[in-house]
């Protein structure tokens, strides 16, 4: 598997507080004339909003057909001529994205046989760093429920339990090259935001 050289991925469960990192250290890079750029899984093209719509419970499909549309949402993400994120590296910015396909075997794979997970998203490259905010189960939900709004299809202190243990399953596998920090979500912001700094700084980021 290759590996995308400037290709961090930011993961964690719902409410983990990925977003709000992502935010803080694109702030760091500005300050320090870095170029970067910020995306998110799914994507908000048209293979995103309707994965979207099924999280949202708008759309209802099978477990399998969700993998799919997921699979098919990050080929797009990674090699869209436009806007994919292998051209963006290309032009020498450093791309931070809030999920990547660990999100995909760690919470498809709850539904999903886990090898037809990993099968389906096997071509895709590993980044070179993967962030992975670690954030107690408990904590996820209380801050899901402080946000308001309609919960999500995986919203549920079960399945977020039965995804961290898949995430942390897989990273006790990661090939040669990838860089793994984890971090504890649950310490004050500004505390993860310097730990995951000074992590990166070591490899010059």
């Amino acid at each position: 598997m290759s590996i995308l050289r400037s290709f961090i991925v930011f993961e964690g469960l719902d409410g983990a507080g990925t977003t709000t990192q992502i935010k803080n250290l694109a702030r760091y890079y500005e300050f320090n004339r870095r170029p970067y750029y910020i995306t998110n899984e799914p994507t908000s093209n048209p293979i995103g909003l309707l994965i979207r719509d099924v999280l949202q419970k708008k759309v209802v499909t099978t477990p399998e057909a969700l993998a799919l549309l997921y699979a098919s949402d990050r080929h797009d993400h990674l090699y869209n001529p436009s806007y994919g994120i292998e051209r963006i590296t290309e032009e020498g910015r450093v791309v931070m994205s809030d999920r990547y396909f660990y999100s995909s075997i760690a919470y498809q794979s709850v539904q999903c046989n886990p090898d037809f997970v990993r099968t389906i998203n096997s071509a895709f490259p590993s980044p070179e760093f993967i962030i992975f905010v670690d954030t107690p189960v408990e904590e996820c939900m209380n801050r899901i429920e402080k946000r308001g709004g309609v919960k999500e299809l995986f919203d549920r202190a079960e399945y977020l339990t039965s995804v961290r243990n898949n995430y942390l399953r897989e990273f006790e596998n990661l090939p040669e090259g990838v860089n793994l920090l984890v971090v504890d979500g649950s310490k004050p912001i500004d505390t993860v935001e310097m730990e995951i700094r000074k992590y990166l700084s070591s490899f010059s980021l």
